[in-house]
């Protein structure tokens, strides 16, 4: 993957399959209850232990991908964030937004355009949590941070424990300096139960229903935009030959893409299984 060329379409096409395969992952009805309408609703995780993966699996969608080798390339030959970038803009999120904005196929690109802009700015915006309160060292503050960083906080936190969480303490410490609080290392240590069960159990769970909404949609808007090109690309059985195949775009010729990109369209061949659904404004109006 270090030293292959990635055609633009090839890049494309690996990250709208990422991007697809990691929403599977999140939204589906494995990790939450069956809904019971699809307008002015909300979705339930299955358990607990569904609403801790499901915070984990979206913090890595809420990352940048990794080099293989520290300080090496990006795999795939992928383009790295802007220097200085922060927030939704060192995430996937930046790379579906590329795609959007200089698309590689044919179809409509608005939806996919509006959908990734809505949910960047709303993970971008800041938030209050107002009167939180953290025994261990005897604060009580208003947190205000913006969303994404909270979120990618708890995400972490459920994924490992305190000897792994060096970059996540000093954001709390910067956090809690943005707001006129200032923490050493060991309290903001010692406050991480305290911290993830204010910001996961709550903050988290409230806005659980709004960001599996912005997933769902980003699905849709994906399978909206490639119909165009499956219906161009899906050759169906003939002669007696039971197997259908794709035509695969001219310069998709790396066997890495060539495989996603028919397991792609492979998506394309059904609506996704998840309806879409709007969350009522009451999951809406808090933080």
């Amino acid at each position: 993957m270090g030293e292959e060329q990635f055609s633009d379409v090839e890049h494309e096409i690996i990250v709208l399959y990422a991007i697809w395969d990691m929403i599977d992952e999140m939204v589906n009805f494995s990790m939450f209850e069956k809904l019971h309408g699809t307008v002015d609703t909300n979705v339930m995780f299955t358990t607990s232990k569904h609403a801790q993966l499901f915070n984990v699996l979206l913090t890595d969608f809420l990352s940048a991908p990794s080099p293989i080798y520290r300080g090496g390339p990006l795999p795939f030959g992928l383009p790295n964030a802007p220097q200085g970038a922060k927030g939704s803009e060192r995430s996937f999120l930046f790379y579906l937004n590329g795609v959007a904005q200089a698309p590689n196929f044919k179809g409509n690109v608005a939806l996919l355009r509006d959908t990734v802009d809505s949910f960047k700015q709303w993970l971008d915006a800041e938030c209050i949590v107002k009167d939180v309160w953290f025994g261990e060292v005897d604060v009580k503050v208003d947190v205000q941070a913006t969303r994404f960083s909270l979120l990618k906080i708890c995400g972490n936190i459920a994924k490992h424990n305190f000897s792994r969480l060096e970059r996540n303490v000093i954001e709390i410490r910067r956090i809690f300096q943005r707001n006129a609080v200032e923490l050493n290392e060991q309290q903001v240590i010692l406050m991480l139960p305290t911290f993830y069960e204010w910001f996961h159990r709550d903050f988290f769970i409230y806005h659980s229903s709004t960001i599996a909404e912005y997933l769902n949609n980003i699905r849709w808007a994906i399978y909206s935009y490639l119909q165009p090109e499956f219906a161009r690309s899906y050759v169906p059985p003939s002669g007696g030959d039971p197997r259908y195949s794709y035509s695969y775009p001219s310069s998709c010729v790396q066997p890495i893409a060539r495989g996603m990109y028919w397991d792609l369209m492979n998506h394309l061949i059904r609506k996704p299984y998840f309806p879409k659904f709007s969350v009522s404004p009451s999951f809406k109006a808090q933080y």
